[in-house]
């Protein structure tokens, strides 16, 4: 368990959330229009994607991950030990043939175009013949259309009660609900807390632009449209998204982008390197000497924020994110 969630327990006096009820086998869930059922709590697992990774461990379920795939940052200091007990199936995806030879009782997926339709993994059908349930995150399901755009589109902006209901539910499928009410109410801790030191600042002339990667440092960057994770980080804390797509993370010209001049540019800080600019070190080079990008009045002013990738995602790291953001933004430094 988290040191952090501990203390909160035992200074808030939250020691009523670990009464919650048992989970009642068979277990059937409702997840992104399918129903799951589980005869008991799963006792292999495996994980793609690193925010479904990192919320089992703080649900103090690593003991139970068979396997894990898809990261985009290092797993978080508090959870190394326990990572490193896990076999790494592949650090992006992993083939159908990997998951299923694990003999996972649960198959937890964070995104859709892994575990979908056109799942680049497989389908959620092709392991349903296999009698593996599949749990996709509801934060890339829910209001989402994953057919449109190559992340997908949202059809109505992310609501972060998503994340909550993931904890939850996972916490109920694995019969830890005290474990899920506990991490919840320190997530939302955070979001308070990132909140509250703006409270009174006028941000309504703030903008920003998040960086996410490119495919090739000299054509269009990977960067957060409207309505999505990093949309709702900008949204929370009151400042406005120069992008207007609403493709998860749409390609736009740096022309378009320099053009509307944003105040602060987050860039995404990455241990993966699948595309040149998954290195935040050649983000910034590029930023800084491009003929376009080194006239931003945030490369001039070093208004650069570098955040790890997964704390854009719909994951617990969303809500250090939204701390280090709301820091840099109270105080007008850039952090790193």
């Amino acid at each position: 368990m988290l040191p952090r969630i501990a203390a909160l327990i035992a200074g808030l006096g939250l020691t009523g959330l670990a009464q919650a009820a048992a989970t009642h086998y068979p277990l059937t869930v409702d997840n992104c229009g399918m129903p799951q059922t589980f005869a008991h709590a799963p006792e292999r697992a495996v994980t793609i994607g690193q925010a479904g990774t990192e919320i089992l461990y703080a649900l103090g379920l690593g003991h139970t991950l068979a396997g894990t795939s898809l990261w985009f940052n290092n797993v978080l200091p508090e959870f190394k030990a326990m990572n490193d007990k896990v076999e790494r199936l592949a650090d992006n995806d992993p083939s159908f043939e990997a998951v299923v030879g694990k003999r996972p009782q649960l198959v937890a997926v964070q995104f859709e175009w892994m575990v979908g339709a056109q799942g680049v993994v497989g389908t959620r059908e092709q392991f349903d013949e296999l009698k593996i349930p599949t749990y996709l995150l509801p934060s890339d399901c829910e209001g989402k259309d994953n057919l449109v755009g190559a992340d997908g589109t949202r059809l109505q902006a992310f609501q972060v009660d998503s994340i909550y209901k993931s904890v939850s539910q996972l916490a109920e499928i694995f019969d830890v609900q005290d474990r899920g009410a506990t991490l919840n109410a320190d997530l939302k801790g955070r979001l308070d807390s990132a909140t509250a030191q703006l409270a009174g600042k006028d941000l309504s002339n703030t903008s920003a632009l998040f960086w996410f990667s490119s495919a090739d440092l000299d054509i269009d960057p990977y960067v957060a449209g409207r309505q999505g994770v990093a949309d709702f980080m900008l949204r929370t804390l009151g400042v406005r998204n120069v992008v207007e797509s609403t493709e998860e993370w749409p390609t736009v010209g740096w022309e378009t982008l320099a053009k509307a001049n944003p105040t602060w540019l987050i860039i995404a800080r990455m241990d993966r390197r699948r595309f040149p600019a998954d290195d935040y070190q050649k983000k910034l080079e590029f930023l800084h000497n491009d003929p376009v990008t080194r006239n931003m009045d945030a490369v001039k002013h070093d208004r650069i924020i570098v955040l790890d990738a997964d704390a854009m995602q719909a994951g617990i790291r969303l809500f250090r994110g939204l701390q280090t953001l709301s820091a840099a933004f109270a105080s007008g430094k850039a952090a790193q």
